[in-house]
């Protein structure tokens, strides 16, 4: 299963998440991120975080979503927002028919320097309860109605 993550500045919550299902996805999922407005840098906070939690950042990058919609690009079965500006924007037209959902969490890269620590880890919790929970599902074996009902219960989680 392809997942694209979606978020404004792909340099923090979206990197997040990427980063999450496909260290925990075991190899189920493959996931991607991007954004609408890309800063072209993934936030130094995101990255420091991921590394002391564990996780590979070498091939983290901030990329528009324009790379996704292109000929040759890995098609999609799931688009996850995770900022509620991408949520509400209009979307490339994607190959193929992917589900779609929104996750949103607040974002850790608008607080105060000072309080970066707590709002990336906070960030970071919520999108790693949400990405367990959608691994531990039977994804091979789940029909999209229901996919579609257990997508929309994950991204209310806290």
């Amino acid at each position: 299963m392809n997942i694209l993550v979606l978020c404004t500045g792909n340099s923090a919550r979206s990197i997040l998440l990427e980063t999450l299902l496909n260290n925990h996805g075991n190899g189920r999922v493959k996931a991607y991120s991007a954004g609408s407005k890309p800063v072209g840098a993934v936030h130094p906070q995101s990255l420091a975080l991921l590394a002391k939690k564990g996780h590979d950042t070498s091939a983290a990058r901030s990329k528009s979503w324009d790379e996704f919609a292109t000929e040759g690009a890995p098609q999609m079965d799931l688009v996850i927002t995770v900022c509620a500006s991408a949520a509400g924007e209009t979307c490339p037209i994607w190959p193929g028919t992917p589900l779609r959902a929104h996750w949103g969490v607040e974002d850790p890269a608008a607080a105060a320097k000072l309080d970066w620590d707590a709002a990336f880890r906070l960030a970071y919790d919520r999108l790693e309860r949400r990405a367990q929970a959608f691994l531990d599902l039977p994804l091979e074996d789940r029909d999209t109605d229901t996919l579609r009902q257990d997508l929309i219960r994950i991204g209310e989680l806290p």
